[in-house]
C-alpha cells in the first residue's frame, strides 16, 4: 500500500466497502425487526386485556413473532461472521505492510527503537487493532442503530416516558465519555510497559551468554521481576477502569426501569396507559440493556485499538533518510570501477569521516586497515548506502551511486561482516539466504571457497545443521567463513570483506586466502583487515586513522615509510617469531 502522509485507518477499510454495506443492512434488518416484536407483545396484550382479540388473530401474532425470531437468528449469525473475517483480512494486510515498511528503514530509525517494542507493535497492537475493527464496527454499528431507532420508536410511542429516559442518559453520556478519556491514557501507559517487558525478554535471551557469565541470573531475574510487577499493576488499573463502566452502566438501567414502572405504572392505574403500551416500552428499554452494557465493553475495544493503532501508525509514518532512486539503472553499470571523492560523513554531531578521496580500478582489490574506530566499516556502510556521506559523491563506473535504485546497487556487493547475523535455520539456507533458489552444488561451491566444507561434513546433519538465533552454534570462526560463503554464492561484481580473518587461526587464514585470491583477481574488492599476510595481497592498500587516509600505497611502498602499517607490520612479525619459539620450547 502507499504510505500516505495522512495515513488512516480507513485505508484499510476502504476495500471493503461491500463487506460494511452489508454490516450495515443486517444490523438495520435485526434492529428493525427486534423493535417490531415488541409492538406485536403489545397488541396481543391489549387485545387480552380487553379482550378483543380472537383466537386466529392470537395465532397470527404468535407465527409472526416467531418467523421474525427466526430471521433475527439468521441475520446474527451473518451479523458476526462479516466483520470477523473483514478485521482477519485487514490485519494480514496491515501487518504485512508493516513487515515490508520495516524492510526498507534505514540504520536511524532501528538505532532509535528496541526489537522488543517493534516486536510488540508488529503482534500485540495489530491484534488489538483487529479486535476494535472486528467487535468495533459489529458492536459500534449495532449499538448506535440500537441507541437511534430505539429512542425514536420510544418518542412514537409515548413522549412522557420517551423524554424521561432522554434526560437520564445525558449525564451518563457525559461520565461514559469522562472514563473513556481516562481509560485511552492508562492504556497507552500500559501498551508502553508491554513493550518494556518484551524488550527486557528479548534482550536478555540474546544476551543469556553473558548473563551466565557473569553469574547475574538471580539479579536480572529480579529486575525482571520488577518490569512485570510495574506491568501488572498498570493492567490492575485499566482492568479497574475498564470495569467501572459495567456497574456504572447496569446502575444506571436499573435507575431507568425504576423511573419507567413508576411513572408508567401511575398512568396505567389512572387508565391513561394501556398495560401493552408499557409492556412494549419495557421490552425496548431491555433491548437497550445489552448494547448500552456492551458499550463500555465496546468502549474498551475501541480506546486500546486507538492506542495501538497510533503506535502502529508512527512505524508507518517513519521515513527512511536514504532515498531510493526508482529509476533502473541495472543495465548501465559495464565495469565495477569504484570512485570517492571528498567523502564526509557526520553522525550524531561528530565528523567520523573526513574528506576521504581514492579510487579502486575495476577487477583490482582495495585493502583497508587501521586503528580500532578509525571509521573502516562506516566506510563500507557508504558502499552499500546503509549510510549516506555528508558531503562528497560515491561513483561506480562513473555513476553516482544515489542515481541507483538500492535494490540495483545492493544486487552488486557481496557483503561478509566481521560480526555475520546468520538465521535460525540450516546452515544450507544461510549460506544461499542471498539467492532465490540456490542449488546445492552453488552452495558446496561457496562452502569449499570459504573453507568451511570440511567443518560442515564434521556436523551430524551435514549442511541441514540447525545453527540456532545468530549462529549461536557455530564458532567465531566458523560464523565469518558462513558469511563469506554467503557473499561469494552471488557471484557480486563487488566483493566487500570486513575483517571476515579476526576469528580464524593463521593455518585457517592462509586456506581462505588460497581459495579467494582466484575469486577477488575477476571483481572489484574492499578488503578490511588487521592482517598483514591477508593485506599484502592487495593492490593497494590505504590507511584509516581518525576517519582520514592517513597512508596509501601498495603493501612494499607501505612497508618503507614510517607509520601505522609498517608498525603493525613489525608487530606481527614478532609475534610470529615468539609463537615458533613457543613452539620449539
Amino acid at each position: 500500500i502507499k504510505i500516505k502522509k495522512d495515513f488512516k485507518i480507513l485505508d484499510y477499510v476502504r476495500p471493503y466497502k461491500k463487506e460494511v454495506i452489508l454490516t450495515t443492512s443486517c444490523v438495520l434488518i435485526f434492529v428493525s425487526i427486534n423493535l417490531y416484536l415488541p409492538y406485536i407483545t403489545k397488541l396481543i396484550i391489549d387485545g387480552l386485556t380487553e379482550k378483543t382479540l380472537v383466537k386466529n388473530n392470537l395465532y397470527f401474532y404468535l407465527s409472526l413473532y416467531a418467523v421474525l425470531g427466526t430471521i433475527c437468528v439468521i441475520f446474527s449469525r451473518t451479523l458476526r461472521q462479516i466483520p470477523l473475517k473483514l478485521s482477519h483480512k485487514i490485519e494480514y494486510k496491515l501487518r504485512d505492510d508493516i513487515f515490508s515498511h520495516l524492510t526498507k528503514l534505514d540504520r536511524s530509525f532501528y538505532k532509535s527503537m528496541r526489537t522488543g517494542d517493534l516486536m510488540t507493535r508488529l503482534s500485540s497492537d495489530i491484534n488489538l487493532v483487529r479486535d476494535a475493527i472486528g467487535q468495533g464496527i459489529l458492536q459500534g454499528v449495532r449499538t448506535i442503530v440500537v441507541l437511534v431507532f430505539s429512542l425514536i420508536v420510544m418518542l412514537l410511542t409515548d413522549v412522557e416516558l420517551a423524554l424521561t429516559v432522554y434526560i437520564l442518559y445525558i449525564p451518563m453520556v457525559i461520565i461514559f465519555f469522562i472514563i473513556l478519556r481516562v481509560m485511552r491514557k492508562k492504556q497507552k501507559e500500559l501498551q508502553e510497559h508491554v513493550s518494556d517487558l518484551s524488550s527486557f525478554s528479548q534482550e536478555s535471551f540474546s544476551g543469556i551468554r553473558c548473563i551466565k557469565g557473569f553469574a547475574i541470573e538471580k539479579r536480572r531475574n529480579g529486575e525482571f521481576e520488577e518490569v512485570n510487577n510495574g506491568l501488572i499493576k498498570k493492567n490492575m488499573i485499566v482492568q479497574a477502569t475498564r470495569q467501572s463502566l459495567w456497574p456504572f452502566m447496569s446502575f444506571w438501567f436499573g435507575l431507568g426501569m425504576i423511573l419507567i414502572l413508576n411513572l408508567g405504572g401511575k398512568r396505567v392505574i389512572n387508565g391513561d396507559l394501556s398495560l401493552g403500551t408499557i409492556t412494549q416500552f419495557i421490552q425496548y428499554l431491555l433491548y437497550m440493556q445489552w448494547p448500552l452494557l456492551a458499550l463500555s465493553w465496546t468502549s474498551s475495544l475501541y480506546q486500546r485499538g486507538v492506542v495501538s493503532w497510533t503506535r502502529v501508525r508512527e512505524i508507518m509514518l517513519a521515513k527512511s533518510r536514504i532515498t531510493n532512486f526508482s529509476k533502473d539503472n541495472k543495465n548501465i553499470i559495464n565495469n565495477c570501477k569504484i570512485n570517492f571523492k571528498n567523502i564526509s560523513l557526520t553522525l550524531d554531531d561528530t565528523e567520523l569521516l573526513k574528506n576521504i578521496n581514492f579510487e579502486i580500478e575495476d577487477g583490482t582489490c582495495l585493502g583497508i586497515t587501521g586503528p580500532t574506530g578509525s571509521g573502516k566499516s562506516l566506510l563500507i556502510s557508504l558502499m552499500t548506502r546503509i549510510n549516506d556521506p555528508t558531503s562528497g559523491e560515491i561513483y561506480i563506473d562513473d555513476i553516482d551511486i544515489k542515481k541507483l535504485s538500492l535494490h540495483n546497487l545492493r544486487e552488486l556487493i557481496g557483503h561478509a561482516a566481521q560480526e555475520p547475523v546468520l538465521f535460525s535455520n540450516t546452515l544450507s539456507y544461510n549460506i544461499g539466504f542471498g539467492e532465490k533458489n540456490p542449488s546445492t552444488e552453488r552452495i558446496n561451491w561457496a562452502a569449499e571457497n570459504a573453507h568451511l566444507h570440511n567443518d560442515i561434513q564434521q556436523f551430524p546433519k551435514g549442511f541441514e545443521t540447525i545453527v540456532g538465533e545468530r549462529g549461536v552454534t557455530l564458532s567465531g570462526g566458523q560464523r565469518q567463513r558462513t558469511a563469506i560463503a554467503r557473499a561469494l554464492i552471488k557471484d557480486p561484481k563487488i566483493l566487500i570483506l570486513d575483517d571476515v580473518l579476526s576469528a580464524v587461526d593463521t593455518q585457517t587464514e592462509a586456506n581462505i586466502l588460497k581459495n579467494l585470491i582466484p575469486l577477488v583477481e575477476s571483481r572489484t574488492t574492499l578488503f578490511i583487515s588487521h592482517r598483514i599476510s591477508a593485506l599484502k595481497k592487495c593492490d593497494k592498500i590505504i590507511v584509516l586513522d581518525d576517519g582520514k587516509i592517513s597512508q596509501a600505497g601498495t603493501h612494499d611502498e607501505l612497508l618503507v615509510k614510517e607509520g601505522y602499517y609498517a608498525d603493525l607490520n613489525k608487530m606481527q612479525m614478532l609475534e610470529q617469531k615468539l609463537e615458533v619459539k613457543d613452539e620449539d620450547f
